[in-house]
């Protein structure tokens, strides 16, 4: 069973490696942010978007296609779904739930107004299934279960605490269930190994510079199931069986206590 200290101040500084986590665990953590979350370095942001799309559209690594299935196989009975994707980014992941589901309808969105424009500009900009809009996945402008399901892929790494638990409120008001995707943060010992291999390729390349920090902020399990009940005491979050890949967490509402 996982100690989870609700407080606003505990979420707020709860390690990524959450609540319990050991002594290297939360070390293996870092505030600083990535290229993508900077306003100063445009070109750099750029260069990782652009290179993190591409690497998904590929035929032989197929990240968003990976992703995609994961997303459709939580609404295998749902003939029309509704899908809200949050942190959208330049959109490739809601492309390939169009593609792969003929009845969906996909709701793109993200916080950058530079990304939802260029989304907006192509293919997706004018797709019969897809809305495009300017939305942060802390305050989602949507009625309450508006959505047969809300994912936010790739992206929780990037908000602290606080913020990331304001994803899972927020996420699970307005859709049936809130799909997390993400970085798996490995054991203490195995991530210091991987980092220490990773580390050189940071100075001379932006995405292994992102990539880095992002291994470094990615919440475990134990931290999701903390911010969930963080956000709301009734949230229930489930982790489909997945040695291998990215984190998978399923979040949605039950019944509160009493």
């Amino acid at each position: 069973m996982i100690y989870v200290d609700n407080s606003a101040h505990d979420i707020a500084n709860m390690p990524r490696g959450g609540p319990n986590a050991s002594w290297l665990d939360r070390r293996l953590q870092t505030d600083r942010l990535e290229y993508l979350d900077r306003d100063d370095v445009d070109d750099l942001k750029q260069k990782v978007v652009h290179a993190l799309d591409r690497a998904g559209r590929r035929r032989f690594l197929g990240a968003h296609e990976k992703l995609a299935r994961i997303v459709l196989a939580e609404l295998a009975d749902v003939p029309s779904p509704k899908i809200l994707e949050l942190g959208a980014g330049l959109g490739g992941l809601s492309s390939k739930l169009l593609e792969m589901h003929p009845a969906a309808h996909v709701t793109v969105t993200d916080v950058d107004p530079t990304f939802v424009a260029a989304v907006a500009a192509g293919d997706l900009g004018t797709h019969p299934r897809a809305t495009v809009r300017e939305m942060d996945a802390t305050a989602i402008d949507a009625p309450d279960g508006q959505y047969d399901l809300a994912v936010f892929a790739m992206s929780l790494h990037h908000l602290p605490p606080a913020r990331a638990a304001r994803v899972f409120a927020e996420g699970t008001r307005v859709a049936n269930k809130l799909l997390i995707i993400d970085l798996r943060r490995p054991a203490a010992a195995l991530h210091s190994v991987v980092l220490a291999a990773t580390w050189p390729f940071t100075r001379v390349s932006p995405l292994a510079h992102d990539g880095f920090i992002s291994q470094l902020r990615t919440y475990s399990p134990s931290a999701l199931s903390a911010l969930a009940h963080s956000a709301d005491p009734s949230i229930t979050v489930e982790f489909p069986n997945q040695r291998l890949g990215p984190t998978v967490a399923v979040a949605s509402r039950g019944f509160g206590p009493g």
